[in-house]
């Protein structure tokens, strides 16, 4: 789960911050490049700190919290919608495969 887990957040990290400009000059609804860039920046920083401590145990619903709230950024950015949908699939197949590999680890 570390590697794989961990992997998932810090990408979607990068996406997000890459995401605060498109928000702010082609997004649906009209966003301040001052609430853009701190949401956007403080959802990264969540991203990539629950990628460090992936192994915790509250590092999963963590995680789920963050897919949640990436996918909902797209009522600012449709794309988003798309983005967020596609890292919360990667992000169930990590915990998928984290989990079948410490069954047959057991």
């Amino acid at each position: 789960m570390r590697v794989l887990g961990g992997s998932v957040l810090a990408l979607e990290a990068i996406v997000v911050i890459l995401a605060i400009p498109v928000v702010i000059v082609v997004g649906t609804l009209p966003v301040s490049p001052a609430i853009a860039i701190p949401v956007g920046v403080a959802l990264a920083i969540g991203l990539i700190v629950a990628a460090r401590y992936v192994t915790r145990p509250w590092a999963i619903p963590v995680g789920w919290v963050l897919q949640a709230l990436v996918v909902l950024t797209g009522f600012l950015a449709p794309a988003m919608f798309i983005v967020g949908g596609i890292f919360a699939l990667l992000w169930l197949l990590a915990i998928r495969l984290a989990s079948d590999v410490e069954g047959r680890a057991q």
